[in-house]
């Protein structure tokens, strides 16, 4: 136990070493110097003073020489990286090789990471050495090792980020696929996502991602359902994958009668195979470093040296990659490990007092991973689902099924007869993942949205460790019955000394922690579900949903209710329409398809009556409609000039023409909605348009001036300043994520609205907008300021 608490404070140190230095390199080269230093010194006093200074002697040069070597590795990289930001806000050509496995972004790109071996202006690459994000339009061939060039606009990521700039590519080509093993395990997985797909969804799209951490299949509902009830981590490579996979092969060679030595080759053998097909990237390669040193201690006979190797592990895995230090799945994964080596025994035995024990220890696992990893997730994310632990409890028992049998079915694909049967296998068990995602994500109350950051992640750890007060107990040791001469001097030892108990103080404390926040928590679901109408004030006209990096507008006339686009999340758009008591759509208005426009549109299937949509790019966007259309909603498209009504109100397309083709469907042929009359303020909608459409509106619609201007593209710097200097907008509303990586709204377009005049509102800091008109002016309610 000792050595494990050396190993312990040694991973400790490393850390928190690298998240200085990448946060801030220049100290990196200071770092070395002072543990240069500081070994000396402490190298002197064990030389002179021996004995018990030398064991505490030699644990600090240790320290320092692991903190001194992962500043050492920042240092080296530091020029490099430096080189390759100064390139940030500038159009780029790059040159490099794909390092990770591809995702797709909530901006409908395909993301992966590339190792650069050039970068420059459009034409004159010059060499360069780092890593960066790229994102494509097309991912197709764009796999781990292959070659690729792509030019775009550059943005310097933020400090402490791994990639050292993100290209968001115009243009984007494959110089030389990926080959060798590589090449072969990339075929493999895009012949298993091809076989899989042929499966009906939703567990066809998700089998990829439980098998061989593929996630291009699945759908953005899905996705948001995985995340809402806390099972993401199933679809994403972890220390759970490898060690299904070392278990798998364990078990079969001790069937066959090996011994443990074979068992642990073998097993070795077949994770490195199970990294490369996965893809060899550094989340998956730390999840293997941890399955290894795993391996090791059985190799060793130490299989309970938990703690100890979950801390060589991060000690090894940051003297590699200290940028790793700053990534939410790191921190993550090692919470999560150490949670259930630590923490999970003890809630066990908490949890027995008051259930079976397989039931309590199989509660303690989902529950110790959540308890620990809840303020990690909240430094870094707005979700913190209420349901994960019965939603792991219902999934983890056949996870493994579809990760092995998936595993099975992607390896066979050579024989495509036994391939499909062994994928048919794995649909099931994925398809039960994904009702029980959905469902649970359903439920009421199954997650809360807490703003990012130490001021979430602080009281969430509050209830997280009142929660473990409550729920652990120590290991329970049976107790001597004393002797009669014993006992009585027992007993005087303790009426002499009488010693405070503090576990039963910290019982109490914590049980009024979470008193208090049960109460609070049952109130704000009150407040947010069937008392969140009473709230709304009566007179609201026009509500600004606050969902995130996208838009979702409704406009009350008399009782009926338009929505403009959906937002890029369901659940957003279910919170702000429930809020309102809203349970019926009028009129659907879908601007244009992209993802932060139609990604919550599964919040409202079998709820709209009517549906008006700019012009679908793909087969993707036609099945948007398509589920619509199955939901009993009536689609159509709509071009300038078409007139309608809702209540009271009026409204009018004034754009896209129908005969234009100098705008192609997306952005610059989003569906601009104007509304007048039946108690609303005169209003208009700009959906995404760049300047170029909006000055091609100004010629062909001439619009005049408006109370109210929902701002074009999230207030992006994209903006033609005479279009809104002939709109004079009495109010602006920008419809923008907090923190988005775009830097939306941009700087110049807010001097731009204030200098017409404009007093703007954006739901980034105002939350949820409504508007409304009362005697003859717009009145204002948001939820971050009093009305």
């Amino acid at each position: 136990m000792t050595g494990d608490l050396r190993l312990l404070t040694i991973a400790g140190a490393v850390w928190i070493a690298a998240l200085v230095c990448v946060f801030a390199p220049g100290v990196a080269g200071w770092c070395v110097g002072g543990c240069v230093a500081a070994a000396l010194v402490v190298g002197g006093v064990i030389a002179w003073r021996r004995g018990a200074a030398a064991t505490v002697g030699g644990l600090v040069i240790v320290v320092l020489a692991a903190v001194g070597a992962v500043a050492v590795t920042v240092a080296a990289q530091t020029a490099d990286r430096d080189a390759v930001r100064g390139w940030d806000g500038r159009v780029v050509e790059a040159v490099g090789q794909v390092t990770s496995s591809a995702s797709v972004g909530r901006d409908g790109r395909v993301w992966m990471e590339m190792q650069l071996r050039g970068i420059g202006s459009p034409g004159a690459v010059g060499p360069a050495a780092a890593p960066v994000r790229i994102g494509v339009e097309e991912g197709e061939g764009f796999v781990l090792g292959a070659q690729v060039r792509v030019s775009g606009e550059s943005a310097a990521t933020d400090a402490g980020e791994r990639a050292a700039l993100v290209v968001f590519a115009t243009a984007a080509v494959v110089e030389r696929p990926a080959g060798g093993i590589f090449g072969i395990a990339a075929d493999l997985r895009d012949s298993f996502v091809e076989r899989a797909l042929r499966f009906p969804q939703p567990g066809a799209g998700l089998l990829p991602g439980l098998a061989v951490g593929d996630t291009t299949a699945v759908s953005a509902d899905i996705d948001a359902d995985m995340r809402a009830s806390g099972l993401s981590h199933l679809t994403a490579v972890s220390g759970a994958n490898c060690a299904i996979v070392v278990a798998a092969v364990f078990g079969l060679v001790a069937l066959c009668g090996g011994g443990r030595t074979l068992r642990v080759v073998l097993a070795g053998v077949a994770l490195a195979a199970f990294v490369v097909l996965v893809t060899p990237e550094p989340s998956v390669i730390r999840a293997a470093v941890m399955a290894a040193a795993g391996m090791l201690s059985m190799l060793a006979g130490r299989p309970s040296a938990g703690a100890g190797i979950l801390a060589l592990c991060v000690v090894v895995v940051l003297l590699i990659d200290p940028w790793l230090a700053s990534t939410p799945g790191f921190a993550l994964s090692a919470v999560a490990a150490g949670a259930l080596i630590l923490l999970a025994p003890a809630l066990a035995n908490g949890l027995a007092r008051w259930l079976p024990r397989p039931l309590a220890v199989a509660i303690a696992v989902p529950l110790a991973a959540q308890l620990a990893c809840a303020p990690v997730i909240a430094l870094f994310a707005e979700q913190q689902s209420l349901v994960a632990v019965a939603a792991n409890l219902l999934a983890e028992p056949v996870a493994p099924v579809a990760t092995v049998v998936g595993l099975l079915a992607c390896l066979s694909a050579p024989a495509p007869a036994v391939s499909d049967l062994l994928t048919a296998v794995a649909w099931l068990p994925s398809t039960w993942i994904a009702s029980v995602a959905r469902i649970t994500a359903g439920l009421p109350g199954a997650e809360v949205l807490l703003p990012a950051g130490p001021g979430s992640a602080l009281p969430v750890a509050v209830v997280s460790m009142a929660i473990g007060v409550v729920c652990c107990r120590g290991r329970v040791r049976p107790r001597a019955v004393p002797q009669p001469r014993e006992h009585a001097r027992s007993m005087r030892r303790l009426i002499v000394r009488r010693p405070i108990r503090l576990l039963p103080i910290a019982r109490r404390a914590a049980v009024a922690v979470l008193v208090t926040v049960v109460a609070v928590g049952a109130s704000r679901a009150l407040l947010d579900g069937p008392l969140g109408p009473l709230r709304a004030p009566e007179g609201w006209a026009i509500a600004a949903c606050d969902v995130g990096q996208g838009d979702a507008v409704l406009v009350h006339s008399q009782d009926a209710v338009a929505l403009i686009d959906t937002g890029p999340d369901p659940r957003a758009l279910q919170a702000c329409l429930r809020s309102l008591g809203i349970a019926r759509i009028d009129l659907l208005v879908l601007t244009h398809f992209d993802l932060d426009h139609i990604g919550g549109t599964a919040a409202v299937e079998g709820k709209v009556r009517t549906v008006l949509h700019g012009p679908p790019a793909d087969e993707a966007d036609a099945r948007v409609l398509d589920r619509l259309t199955a939901a009993g909603a009536g689609v159509r498209q709509v071009h300038a000039g078409e007139r309608g009504g809702l209540g009271g109100a009026s409204w009018r397309v004034l754009w896209p023409s129908a005969d234009s083709v100098a705008f192609p469907p997306g952005n610059d042929a989003s569906v601009l909605m104007e509304f007048t009359g039946g108690g609303l303020p005169r209003s208009l909608f700009l959906g995404d348009l760049s300047a170029a459409a909006q000055r091609a509106v100004l010629r062909a619609a001439r619009p005049g001036a408006y109370d109210v201007v929902k701002v074009a593209h999230h207030g992006s710097a994209d903006q033609d300043a005479p279009f809104y200097e002939a709109l004079s907008p009495r109010l602006a509303l920008i419809t923008v994520g907090a923190d988005n990586d775009y830097g939306h709204p941009r700087r110049e377009t807010l001097d731009m609205l204030s200098a017409l005049g404009a007093r703007v509102f954006r739901t980034d800091r105002d939350g949820r907008i409504l508007l409304g008109v009362e005697d003859q002016a717009v009145r204002v309610w948001t939820e971050a300021a009093p009305p």
